[in-house]
C-alpha cells in the first residue's frame, strides 16, 4: 500500500494563534513534526498541507512540500482529505500540526494494523494517562474503548467518570493525533454531514463514530504532548531537549 502523511496546519488557532510556527529548540514548531514524521520507514512521503502564506514560507525554508488549501475548513481531516485529492496514495496518515513529539515508530505502529484487516478504515493512536492534570485539562481529548479497542467516545470533559474511584484507580486514555484513514473512508468522512456531537466536542472522529463508522485505537507507550498553549510549549521544550531523535534531522 503506498502510504503518505500530511501534516495539516493552520494559523489561526483560537487557543494559541501562530503555534506551527512557534520557535521551538531553535526551529518553527511544524519542522520537528515534519522531521520526525520524515523519519517513518512506512512512508513514500510527507507533505504539509495548509491555508496560510506564514506556513508555507516557513515550510519551504526547511525543505518540505506544501499544498495549499481552503481557508475555510474547521476539521483538519477536511483539509487532509482537499490536500490529497489529487494525490497517489492507499493509506494516509494525519499527523495533527501540534504533536512535536511524534516519533516514526508511532506511524510505523499506526498503519501496521491496516496489513492484516482489509476492511480497517481508521486508526487513532492512544496513550494511558498519567497525570490528573491532563485528564482535567479539556485541550485533552478523552478517549473510552471498546472491549475490541474501539472508540465508543471521546470528549474533551473527563471521562470515564471519577464518581466511585479516584484517578489513580481508574484507567484512563488519551487520543494521539496520528490518523491513519484508508482512502476510500477519508473521501467518505469529508462528504458526510457534520454532526452534533462533532460540534459540540469539536473533535473529528466524532463525525465517523455518529456516522456509524468504527475508529480502531492502537495503544503506544511514547510520551507526547501536544501543544495548546504557550505553556504546553514551554513543557515540551524541557521534554524534547534531550531527546536523541533530534540528533537525527
Amino acid at each position: 500500500m503506498k502510504t503518505i502523511a500530511v501534516i495539516p496546519a493552520r494559523m489561526g488557532s483560537t487557543r494559541y494563534p501562530g503555534k506551527p510556527i512557534a520557535p521551538l529548540l531553535g526551529r518553527p514548531m511544524i519542522e520537528h513534526i515534519y522531521k520526525r514524521v520524515a523519519l517513518s520507514k512506512a512512508l513514500d512521503a510527507v507533505y504539509i498541507a495548509t491555508c496560510d502564506e506564514a506556513i508555507r514560507s516557513a515550510a519551504e525554508k526547511f525543505g518540505a512540500p506544501v499544498i495549499m488549501t481552503a481557508d475555510t475548513h474547521e476539521r483538519a481531516s477536511d483539509r487532509v482529505a482537499e490536500a490529497v485529492a489529487d494525490l497517489d496514495a492507499d493509506l494516509i496518515v494525519m499527523v495533527q500540526g501540534d504533536e512535536p513529539m511524534t516519533h516514526p515508530d508511532m506511524i510505523d505502529a499506526a498503519v501496521a494494523p491496516f496489513k492484516d484487516d482489509p476492511e480497517l478504515g481508521c486508526v487513532n493512536l492512544v496513550r494511558q494517562i498519567d497525570q490528573e492534570t491532563d485528564f482535567h485539562d479539556p485541550n485533552t481529548i478523552k478517549v473510552v474503548m471498546d472491549q475490541s479497542n474501539n472508540a465508543i467516545y471521546m470528549s474533551r470533559q473527563p471521562i470515564p467518570t471519577l464518581a466511585k474511584t479516584g484517578f489513580g484507580q481508574t484507567v484512563a486514555h488519551k487520543q494521539v493525533c496520528i490518523i491513519p484513514f484508508r482512502r476510500e473512508l477519508l473521501f467518505k468522512y469529508t462528504h458526510l454531514q457534520p454532526t452534533p456531537l462533532e460540534q459540540l466536542e469539536s473533535v473529528d472522529m466524532l463525525r465517523l463514530l455518529e456516522h456509524g463508522y468504527k475508529v480502531k485505537m492502537v495503544p503506544t507507550t511514547f510520551n507526547t504532548q501536544a501543544v495548546d498553549t504557550e505553556a504546553d510549549l514551554a513543557r515540551v521544550a524541557k521534554l524534547m531537549e534531550n531527546d536523541p531523535l533530534l540528533s537525527s534531522y
